[in-house]
């Protein structure tokens, strides 16, 4: 699949850890001494204990070395899914499996260091989040292909393109406000 549109099962750890300052330094520490890079990470802050979520390059490797530290290490799978950089994808994706009457039951994002946007989805059914995803994916990867679509586009390239307005503080904006304060304010010069 070309760059940025694609699906895969991928093994989440959720490991649980004291709620106090450097517990999470210690676990991504112990990780980063064994090459295991941590691809994406979410954190549920509960009142005595925080868990962690985490999809690493080598799970299976993560699981020993935190199991070894004492830490409770819980495996599950996700649905990792590649998403196109536009606005809707992630309501497109949530609608597809709400028709579907598959649960999220929570997500997270990451760009994985290559600037694709990968959402991590752990849902109440894997198999079926999948046969409903493909084709939602599968037009994606045309409208790609028709569009000749590259590298995703800026938000500014795509502002521009659009003709919407610049954000306020660019100069852009602060050209047309300019003209806006240079205008007579009627009769009364107020």
């Amino acid at each position: 699949m070309p760059r940025g549109v694609g699906m895969r099962v991928e093994r989440q750890l959720s490991i649980f850890l004291d709620n106090k300052p450097g517990t999470l330094a210690a676990a991504c520490s112990d990780l980063a001494a064994h090459d295991i890079n941590i691809e994406a990470i979410t954190i549920a802050n509960l009142v005595d204990h925080a868990v962690v979520r985490m999809v690493v390059s080598d799970a299976t490797a993560a699981i020993h070395l935190l199991g070894d530290a004492g830490i409770l290490v819980i495996v599950s799978d996700v649905l990792a899914v590649d998403l196109p950089d536009r606005a809707g994808a992630i309501a497109e994706m949530a609608r597809t499996l709400g028709r579907a009457k598959i649960n999220i039951d929570y997500l997270y994002g990451s760009s994985r260091g290559e600037g694709v946007p990968t959402i991590f989805l752990r849902v109440s059914d894997v198999a079926a989040a999948r046969r409903k995803l493909a084709p939602l994916l599968a037009r994606e990867v045309r409208a790609r292909k028709t569009a000749g679509a590259g590298a995703p586009k800026s938000h500014a390239t795509r502002r521009a393109r659009s003709g919407a307005a610049a954000p306020r503080g660019s100069r852009a904006s602060s050209t047309r406000a300019g003209r806006a304060r240079a205008r007579p304010r009627g009769r009364s010069g107020r």
